[in-house]
């Protein structure tokens, strides 16, 4: 099992920034990868950037140039920062973690913060 804790969210005017924070704890050893998913309203939970064990990170194309994912591997943190924040980025924003469970991966989720940019 994994806890995932986020914070950061808010409200933030078109092209501001803001910085999310998701803090790991309990079987870290066995995560895998860790990234940040984001759903609109009405919309899918959609991948926004991850990176895995290797610090390898990985993009959507809406949020590359604008968006930084990054990892504290002591503190077991994954931040994502937000440049260049539009309307379009309105949505929840879930943390999510990957852990290895044999050759099966097993996903878990943090409880969601909402980032809203105001035009």
């Amino acid at each position: 099992q994994v806890q995932l804790v986020e914070s950061g969210g808010g409200l933030v005017q078109a092209g501001g920034s803001l910085r999310l924070s998701c803090a790991a704890s309990g079987r870290i050893s066995n995560i895998y990868a860790m990234g940040w998913y984001r759903q609109g309203s009405g919309k899918k939970r959609n991948l926004v950037a991850a990176i895995n064990s290797s610090g390898r990170p990985n993009y959507d194309d809406s949020v590359k140039g604008r968006f930084t994912i990054s990892r504290d591997v002591a503190k077991n943190t994954v931040y994502l920062q937000m440049n260049s924040l539009k309307p379009e980025d309105t949505a929840v924003y879930y943390c999510n973690a990957l852990l290895q469970n044999g050759r099966d991966y097993d996903d878990y989720w943090g409880q969601g913060t909402q980032v809203t940019v105001s035009s």
